[in-house]
């Protein structure tokens, strides 16, 4: 005669409990990312912080360590090639768009920007990596939850085909870079030097100056030469 073991009901809760909560915190965590993004600017600027400081909430009440985060020294030496072939990938863009007459400058060439945006990035790559990635591998395999991150990331960055196209296939490096280096300094910033090549290699009037969401539609080109010529 078959006997039930009694741990099993208590696990399989819990287990289920886990599931659920994984599964919730990813759907609430993309949803509020994407609302932010398609709300107008004055509401972005109140909601997006918000939004930010509560998905970081929601990564630190599991208690993660420095390591587990990617934000101590494991795996920084031994990703530090990342850089010179992120260099090296700039250095052939901006030959290439230099050859076929797409190479300008930034619409805002003030350093300030620039630095703000490295800082941006290393935020995204901790969403990325430190919010979407683990719950995902919690039910699914490796692989799968790579793809899966890629592609959330890329559709965060719709309607902006050009850079949801490039930030499917980094987001999909980097998760794969994460999982076996553990170190968010050298993809954070390796992004960031990334995409400012990719702001300047690729004409204006495709990326829309690297908008996405609402403010994708907001980019008028008239304007934004008046601005950069200031």
């Amino acid at each position: 005669m078959a006997t039930t073991n009694p741990t099993s009901f208590p696990l399989a809760f819990a287990q289920e409990r886990s599931f659920s909560r994984d599964l919730t915190e990813l759907v609430l965590g993309f949803l509020a990312i994407m609302l932010i993004l398609w709300l107008p600017g004055p509401e972005q600027a109140i909601f997006g912080p918000i939004a930010l400081l509560a998905t970081l909430t929601v990564v630190l009440l599991r208690r993660p360590g420095i390591e587990q985060l990617g934000l101590g020294r494991r795996g920084f030496v031994s990703s530090l090639w990342i850089f010179p072939a992120a260099i090296g990938v700039i250095a052939v863009s901006v030959l290439v768009a230099r050859g076929i007459g797409t190479l300008h400058a930034l619409h805002d060439p003030n350093l300030a920007h620039a630095g703000g945006y490295v800082i941006w990035t290393l935020y995204q790559q901790f969403l990325l990596q430190d919010y979407f990635m683990p719950r995902l591998t919690r039910f699914l395999t490796t692989n799968v939850a790579i793809t899966v991150a890629a592609v959330l990331f890329a559709v965060a960055h719709l309607p902006n085909i050009p850079l949801a196209i490039v930030t499917l296939v980094w987001g999909a490096v980097s998760c794969a870079l994460f999982q076996r280096y553990r170190n968010l300094y050298a993809l954070g910033i390796a992004q960031g030097l990334l995409g400012l090549c990719f702001a300047i290699c690729v004409p204006d009037a495709m990326h829309h100056q690297m908008r996405v969401g609402l403010g994708f539609y907001h980019y008028h080109p008239e304007v934004s030469a008046q601005f950069g010529a200031r």
